[in-house]
């Protein structure tokens, strides 16, 4: 299994590569599906996630493939600081994607139309003795609506430079998502 060390490709390859390829693994204490309980409950995203204050269901079972969730997310004004990102408060749609029990559970990133983008946030988990490993992922196949309105106005070497800079963001996000998933299950 990848560690948390694993490189980001931040700019696309040769081939189709990804913009961003991105995870990291913990190993936690709790079952497979007692981890699952928790990570499936994106409203309470924000006890974990750097950005994600939480959120709700806009319609669709919770939890399940089909269903869309807004989260509501904050971001500091100092990453990636020269660049036009959105800072402060702003909201998110998603579409659940992937949900098994136990196993994955994955949401792709809507358009301001609702359409699913080629971006894609999720958790794998694998038993592992009494416990279990879980690994956070973040795939990004084709630019975003907000990546494409980032990059917009950038010459070459500022747009490789957001990249490599996002990337890096991206991935330190992974691995303090997977600590603080680890503190909330470890109360249970």
């Amino acid at each position: 299994m990848p560690s948390a060390n694993d490189d980001v490709k931040a700019t696309p390859g040769p081939g189709g590569a990804p913009l961003f390829d991105a995870r990291a693994q913990i190993a936690l204490s709790a079952a497979p599906h007692a981890v699952y309980a928790v990570i499936s409950d994106l409203p309470r995203s924000g006890e974990w996630s750097p950005e994600c204050l939480g959120g709700s269901w806009l319609f669709g079972e919770p939890a399940t493939v089909g269903a869309v969730f807004r989260g509501e997310n904050l971001r500091h004004e100092s990453v990636v600081s020269w660049a036009p990102v959105v800072r402060g408060k702003w909201t998110t749609e998603s579409e659940i994607v992937a949900a098994e029990p136990g196993r994955t559970f994955r949401w792709a990133m809507r358009d301001t139309a609702g359409r699913k983008q080629r971006s894609v946030w999720g958790f794998d988990l694998a038993p592992a003795g009494e416990g279990s490993v879980l690994i956070h992922h973040f795939r990004m196949d084709a630019p975003t609506e907000g990546i494409r309105g980032i990059t917009a106005g950038m010459d070459q070497a500022d747009e490789d430079r957001f990249f490599a800079e996002w990337g890096a963001k991206v991935a330190g996000d992974l691995a303090v998502t997977l600590e603080r998933v680890k503190a909330v299950v470890d109360k249970r």
